[in-house]
């Protein structure tokens, strides 16, 4: 269940498309989702990753899961060359039409790949982030350990997802199954990463007219070697 990039009008988990289809956790679903026209999330970056990489000194990013690419476009703003990743071609393909029209195109480039079956091979970055990617199973925990890989040494692994709330009543059993804390993925930090936060944010959304608020698992962890 990829859902990075996904802050749609007012609520950053909001989801066009039948949400309770089963194929929301794989490539096919999101190729479909993405070849219509409509575009559909804001475009906007997710606040967890202005609060934080705002905070660092701009070098080479990898943003898995990137969808539309709102965040990859907000990195290169800030000076960073960026990578941006996900497992749908169709969404690859519109990331790089909006890097086009925001004029940074040369400080980008696409990687499609499954953030299930990742795997560094090599490339290193100085920040790796993912938002709002929920594997079913339980299976984050994997994908954090596999996306630390890629952080080169004095680098940061930012991970940021919806935490469990009785306000995702859109999603279904299996969709709620997949969120997480931000405690939760501890156990997938290597040796030689140090957490720097790890902690629930709450951010104030509005669906159906209501606003409320709802929780940001924030992991933040720091390669110390």
């Amino acid at each position: 269940m990829s859902d990075h990039d996904h802050a749609h009008q007012h609520d950053h988990d909001s989801h066009d498309g039948d949400p309770t289809a089963e194929d929301f956790f794989e490539p096919a679903g999101w190729e479909a989702r993405y070849t219509g026209e409509a575009t559909m999330w804001s475009g906007e970056p997710n606040p967890q990753l202005v609060a934080e990489a705002g905070r660092l000194t701009p070098g080479s990013a990898l943003d898995v899961g990137c969808g539309e690419g709102g965040d990859v476009v907000w990195l290169a703003r800030q000076g960073w060359r960026v990578t941006g990743a996900d497992f749908a071609a169709q969404g690859l393909a519109r990331a790089a039409r909006h890097a086009e029209q925001a004029g940074v195109a040369d400080r980008t480039d696409w990687w499609q790949v499954d953030a299930r079956r990742f795997a560094a091979d090599g490339r290193l970055f100085d920040l790796v982030t993912t938002h709002f990617l929920h594997p079913p199973d339980g299976g984050m925990v994997e994908v954090t350990r596999r996306l630390a890989g890629a952080v080169a040494p004095g680098g940061h692994l930012l991970v940021v997802g919806h935490a469990p709330s009785a306000h995702h009543t859109q999603l279904t059993d299996s969709h709620r199954r997949a969120m997480w804390e931000a405690a939760d993925l501890l156990p997938g930090l290597p040796e030689g990463f140090e957490a720097v936060v790890v902690e629930q944010r709450p951010r104030s959304v509005e669906r159906d007219g209501q606003r409320f608020d709802i929780e940001d698992s924030t992991l933040l962890a720091r390669r110390t070697s």
